[in-house]
């Protein structure tokens, strides 16, 4: 298998602060996923460095973002996270538990589906 770049896709992310540096408007756009400018509320994203074995992060979330909002965002993320961890690794019982975790989360935090 091949290891030549043979294309290159873009993510961008802008984000609109006031005089404080508090978010106060994001938008982002993928050029591989037809996405353009859309707006959003709040974002985690996570990188590793291979070199320093460490996860490099950033999270922000604009002042009008609610409570109620944040937790919706925080279970969908757990969820997301272990349906990745999952395809990774393949490791599909501790997935679970971690999916377990999160219906706990969502019954304490109230935002478990109607």
């Amino acid at each position: 298998m091949s290891k030549e770049i043979v294309k290159t896709s873009t993510i961008d992310i802008k984000v609109g602060l006031n005089e404080n540096h508090v978010p106060l408007r994001m938008q982002w756009s993928a050029s591989d996923g037809n996405v353009s400018n859309e707006e959003t509320k709040a974002m985690m994203l996570a990188m590793w460095d291979a070199e320093k074995k460490n996860t490099l992060k950033i999270d922000l979330w604009t002042e009008d973002m609610s409570v109620e909002e944040m937790k919706h965002f925080f279970h969908q993320t757990l969820l997301t996270m272990a349906d990745s961890f999952e395809r990774a690794t393949g490791e599909t019982l501790i997935c679970e538990d971690l999916r377990d975790y999160c219906y706990h989360f969502a019954d304490k935090m109230n935002v478990l589906p109607e």
